[in-house]
Parts: structure tokens; sequence; C-alpha cells
């Protein structure tokens, strides 16, 4: 393989991927900022109080501008301009969703202008015209996008451990991945090399999945992949995503990283704290009425008690009673064995089954959140039975314990709730690695986008377990936990 001619065609190739992204997702932020400026021409420029003059010029742009760059920046953090990443329901999900958060910001603007709130008809009628078009144009755009750029073909290198999980995640993206041949690494260094290249040339792969293989045959193809400027994927280990938070040191004339024995410092515990204390105590009072009209609705369908108390398990693994609302049968644990809820779980009642969709169950962590035992973003605490059944086959889910337990997290707002508890782990180290407080505010925005999507509240599906197989683990076992090697 031309080692030059391959680095010109993938540059070219990812040159014009971007180019393509970047005009036709413009072409659709034109359309909405186009709908806005009209109405804003006919509208609501007419209510905004003298002496507003200075909006008689420059600054009808001015306004205009400022709505295009909430609408872009939204959109960038939800995703809604993912042109070919995200699935198309998702995607119009996503745009929608962006769209609708910068009409209420540039409501609540414009209704500061007018010294009164806006009359919200026309905003209502606008944003169905921007969802219309939402729909209609991401849907020959993704099409169009689909039919330049053809799902990546893909080479799975793979080792002992079956494949099928793998195979199972990028087939969920079939528009996006196929694996069109695998092979095994124990065929030799020289061997998958030599299948790397042949499939490259005869057109058969363009891309390479490193799987659930060993650091110790990783690695020399890592460096054969990147010297022969070959796209690859990795399905990364716990250890690679603690060093995706090192921080970089130049004490020396070498590189060096460094992961520290805490997670947070003082000042980001203080930070987060007062964000916490703050944000609890206005929702506490936002959220009362509708606290109220749980609370009732509980009470009326069977009469049992309001809240449940379970213990969970917060910062370094101290145990705590978390509240919610109860929506599962009183007698739903009766036997005592502790199991998560799944998907169509009959203990759920019908109360309980619309306050899950709507989370309304979840806010009487507020009150956890006031006194310390939770924050607002961290890991999902668990209980310490569940606790105890992960920790015999994964011992690093400890690690996750290292923060505080949160009422959403990194792994709830990337992840699903049937997500596998390996890869919550690895989503929740990630937030713990990259800690920053704008993290902690993108990741409470992104909760706003997850609340509505009908996957985040999904049980897990009856053949799925909630701590790993019995058979995993005497894998494990006698494989002597070669995947951290």
């Amino acid at each position: 393989m031309n080692l030059s001619t391959n680095e010109k065609k993938l540059r070219y190739r990812e040159t014009f991927k971007r180019l393509i992204n970047l005009g036709l997702t413009t072409v659709c932020l034109g359309l909405e900022v186009a709908l806005f400026a009209y109405y804003w021409q006919v509208q609501f420029r007419w209510s905004v109080v003298e002496p507003l003059r200075y909006f008689q010029g420059k600054g009808h742009v001015l306004e205009i501008s400022i709505y295009a760059v909430l609408l872009f920046l939204l959109s960038s953090m939800y995703g809604g301009i993912r042109l070919g990443y995200l699935k198309n329901v998702e995607l119009i999900f996503s745009q929608v969703f962006a769209t609708l958060m910068a009409n209420i910001l540039i409501y609540a603007e414009l209704s500061v202008m007018a010294a009164q709130p806006f009359v919200p008809d026309v905003f209502i009628i606008m944003m169905v015209q921007q969802t219309a078009v939402v729909i209609v144009y991401i849907n020959v755009a993704n099409r169009i996008y689909r039919i330049i750029f053809p799902p990546r073909k893909l080479l799975l290198i793979h080792g002992d451990r079956p494949i099928e999980n793998i195979r199972s995640k990028f087939e969920l993206r079939k528009d996006k991945y196929i694996i069109t041949k695998t092979i095994h690494v124990g065929k030799g260094f020289d061997a998958v090399c030599r299948a790397i290249l042949e499939s490259y040339e005869k057109g058969e792969c363009n891309a390479v999945v490193l799987g659930d293989i060993s650091v110790t045959d990783r690695t020399p193809l890592i460096k054969f992949c990147y010297g022969h400027s070959i796209r690859f994927y990795l399905l990364p280990k716990i250890t690679d995503v603690i060093l995706m938070g090192a921080e970089e040191l130049h004490v020396f004339d070498s590189p060096m990283l460094v992961t520290r024995e805490y997670s947070l410092t003082v000042e980001q515990r203080m930070v987060k704290r007062c964000i916490d204390i703050m944000g609890a105590l206005i929702l506490l009072v936002i959220a009362s009425p509708f606290m109220l009209l749980t609370a009732l609705a509980i009470k009326l369908y069977d009469g049992g008690p309001v809240l449940y108390k379970q213990v969970r398990c917060t910062l370094n693994q101290r145990e705590f009673y978390i509240m919610k609302f109860r929506s599962m049968r009183t007698d739903a644990e009766n036997d005592g064995v502790a199991r998560l809820a799944r998907k169509n779980d009959s203990r759920i009642t019908p109360v309980g089954m619309f306050i899950r969709k709507c989370r309304l169950d979840e806010l009487p962590q507020l009150v956890n959140i006031l006194k310390g035992d939770m924050s607002f973003i961290g890991p999902r605490p668990e209980r310490p039975e569940i606790i105890a059944q992960y920790l015999e086959v994964m011992p690093e889910f400890a690690y996750r314990m290292k923060v505080k337990a949160g009422l959403a997290g990194f792994a709830q707002v990337y992840g699903k709730y049937n997500t596998s508890p390996y890869d919550k782990l690895k989503l929740d180290l990630t937030y713990i690695e990259n800690y920053s407080v704008m993290l902690d505010f993108k990741l409470m925005l992104l909760t706003l986008k997850v609340l509505f999507w009908p996957d985040s509240t999904e049980g897990v599906e009856t053949e799925q377990i909630t701590a790993l197989r019995e058979e995993q683990k005497k894998r494990q076992e006698s494989t002597g936990r070669r995947d951290e090697e």
C-alpha cells in the first residue's frame, strides 16, 4: 500500500465529508433563522418598548444574529447538527429540542425587552413551522449524506471472547458501520497485518476495529494502523478511560502523565456543593405543585405509602436512604431479592408508569441533594447488594464511588437504562476523570433532552441480567482477566 497516496485519499475524503456536513447543516439552521427573521420583522420587533430606537438600524441584524448563535450553540450541544452520526429520528429529535430551547430563551429575552410577557401564540406557530422544516429537511439531507458516504466497511480484530456483543453494537448502526470481515488476533501479528493491507487493497474494508483483545496484542496493531494511516476504532479498557483524564506534565525533557490520588479538588467540591444547594432549593420551590399532585395520585390509587426509601451507596461506598415517589406495588419485593426494573415490569403501577416516564418519581431526591448524600451530577447510586454482585466479577466497579452519587450522570446522558454494567462504569469513569464545573452544566442541559427520550426510561430486557453472568465470571477467572493485561 502506498502510504502517501493513502494519506492523501483519507485527508481528501475527511475534508470533503466535513464540508458536505457543514453545508447541509448550515442550510437547515439557515432556514430556521430565516423563519425567526421573518417573524421578527412582522411581529416581534413592534412589541419592544421605547426608547429602543437602536433596533431601527443594525439592531435588527444584531437580534437575528443573537438567535442564530444561540441556535447553533444549542444544536451543537444536543447533537442536532451531527448529520451522519445520529440515527434519523434521534437527529430530528435533537434538532427540534435545540430549537425549542433556543425559542424559550429568546422568548424570555424579548419579554424583558417588551417589559411584559410576550403573547406565546406567534412563537408556537413559528415553532411548528420550524419543526416541519427540520423534519422534512433532515430526512432529505440525511438521505443525501448516506448516498455520498455509504456505511464504513470494518475489519474486526478479536480475541477468544465471543464477538456477538461487539457485532450487536455495530448492527444497531448499519447505516454507518458494516463489519464485513473478522480475524482472530491469535493468527499472529504478521498474518493480521497482511489481512488488514489485503482488505484495504481489495476494497473489502476501509477501517479496523480493535475489539476485546489484550493490551499486549493491541499495542503493536495500534502502531501499525497509525503508521499506515489506517483508521481504527478502539473499544477502550478501564485503564484507557482513566488515562483520558490524566494531566500532562512537562517537568523533564519527556512528556509525563499524572493521575491524582483524589478525583475532585477542594475548590471543585466547594463550587459543586454550592451549585447543589442553590439548585435544589430553587427546584423544590418550582416543583412543589407537581410533587403534591404526584403524592395525591399515588395515595388515591392504592392507599399505600407515597414515598419509597431504599438503601443506596454514595461517596466511598457510604450508605444512605434514597427517596423516590413509589412507582411499584407495595409487595414488589416481598421476596427480599434486589433487582432492577425490567422492560414492561408487571410490578409497576399505572400511576408509576406515568411518573417514571415523566421522571416525577425522582423529585424527592432533591432532598437527598440538600442533605449532602447526592449531587445533581454524578454516577447513579446503586444498592449495596447489587454492588456486591458487581464487585465479585468486576472489582473496578468501586472506582465509580470515588465521587458523590448523582441525580443524573454521564452514563445516563450517553448510555441507556439497560447499558451493560461494564460500559456504564467506563462512562462514569469518563466523567470522574474529566470533571469540571462546565462539564456539570453541560450534562445538566443534556439531561433535559434525555428526560424526553424514551430509551432513558426503559427497563432492562427480560433476558438481560443486572450483574455479570456466572459463566462470564468463570471465563474471566479462566483467562486470568487478560483484558487488562
